[in-house]
């Protein structure tokens, strides 16, 4: 099956809901789609006014229940470190009240006691969108504080991975390898290429008269360097450092000091460990907001189909909604099916199949308008 449900309505009066149902019995007998019921609530009527402003506003609402989702769905991928490959892992944590979003809108039943239906329209429509713009606010300080600690512990990581020109050395050095509280000597840091090894060895004594002898240690490599110690003279400094450069060999900036090296390891922990315990919650708000945005949105698309069959079928309300849930290889021979089984609704819509409408300022296409309503409901987020 497919990712789209299609909750399209028809007129309730006899001659139409035979129809719909020869429909529905052909369809899923040809293994087209598999339509169920989709109950509406007696709603309180307004007027033909407020239903119109009604429609534009709960349209606006729909889209942002939708983007809501998609941006869950991604912070879910980018708070589990996940590649594209690995969809699996974040579909895990797209439910709805703890059932699998196909299965949520399957069996969709309105919520009476979050929203009382004997409530005005226009009160209920407020209410959904004052879930969703809460919702949106969380969602935005909560991205806002994982990412700026994501970010510090990215810095702080490359410090560690990088090359041994750059990177910090903290969780490198030790306390013995290196001559401490001397007037006379200090121990550096050098840089050496590994093909220079030998050369290093043979040489370092002699770049300065002031270079304790057999005092060079490697005590680091990565790809392509070594890092060693060596003891000298303070006041040899500047000119170990130059003969040392002219022998390609690189004196890093580094003297050691206890309490900055300690104050760097537990910078390191602490964002580790508040990485750590943002993750997991940060997580659950995000399966758990996210259930309940879908809830709002089918509730959304429930009173959009209930104010735009009132707008197209006319007054008294009588019209009958089916949730279809199409084959994915056969969704353009199902349109083409109800098309064709409900032209006599609308024949100018009926007509633009596969035409484009044409209206001054706006560029319409016969997917957003049918001779029946309809409203797509798309729980593909991942992509």
């Amino acid at each position: 099956m497919s990712s789209e449900f299609w909750l399209i309505s028809v007129p309730g009066d006899r001659e139409n809901l035979q129809i719909l149902e020869r429909m529905n019995n052909f369809t899923s007998k040809s293994n087209l789609s598999r339509n169920t019921d989709f109950l509406i609530p007696d709603f309180k009527m307004g007027t033909l006014d407020s239903l119109l402003s009604l429609s534009d506003e709960l349209g606006e609402l729909g889209r942002l229940a939708e983007s809501l989702m998609k941006r869950m769905t991604r912070m879910t991928r980018y708070v589990l470190e996940l590649k594209a490959a690995k969809k699996g892992e974040v579909q895990e944590y797209l439910f709805a009240d703890g059932v699998t979003l196909a299965s949520f809108v399957t069996h969709f039943e309105w919520d009476l006691t979050k929203y009382p239906v004997k409530q005005p329209l226009g009160a209920i429509a407020d209410t959904l969108g004052k879930e969703l713009a809460q919702v949106e606010t969380d969602l935005k300080s909560s991205i806002t504080a994982y990412s700026q600690l994501k970010r510090e512990l990215e810095n702080m990581e490359k410090k560690l991975l990088g090359s041994l020109f750059t990177r910090t050395v903290s969780d490198i050095v030790r306390k013995e390898d290196f001559v401490l509280d001397s007037k006379y000597l200090i121990t550096l840091l050098v840089v050496v290429p590994k093909a220079s090894y030998s050369l290093w060895q043979k040489t370092y004594e002699s770049l300065s008269d002031m270079v304790v002898p057999r005092s060079t240690k490697l005590i680091a490599e990565d790809q392509e360097n070594g890092l060693f110690t060596v003891t000298i003279f303070q006041k040899a400094i500047d000119d170990f450092k130059a003969k040392a450069t002219a022998n390609k060999f690189t004196v890093r900036d580094f003297f050691y000091d206890e309490k900055q090296i300690q104050s760097e390891r537990e910078e390191l922990t602490k964002l580790l460990s508040a990485k750590k315990q943002q993750k997991s919650p940060f997580l659950h708000w995000l399966k758990v907001n996210f259930g309940k945005t879908l809830l709002v949105w089918i509730h959304i698309a429930a009173l959009s189909i209930f104010a735009e069959s009132s707008l197209r079928y006319g007054l008294p309300v009588n019209f009958k909604a089916v949730l279809l849930h199409p084959q994915k290889k056969s969704r353009k021979r199902l349109r083409k099916i109800l098309n064709s089984t409900f032209k006599h609704l609308d024949a100018v819509a009926a007509s633009m199949v596969d035409t484009p409408v044409n209206i001054p300022g706006l560029q319409l296409s016969n997917e957003e308008y049918f001779p029946y309503v309809c409203f797509n409901i798309r729980l593909k987020f991942l992509d």
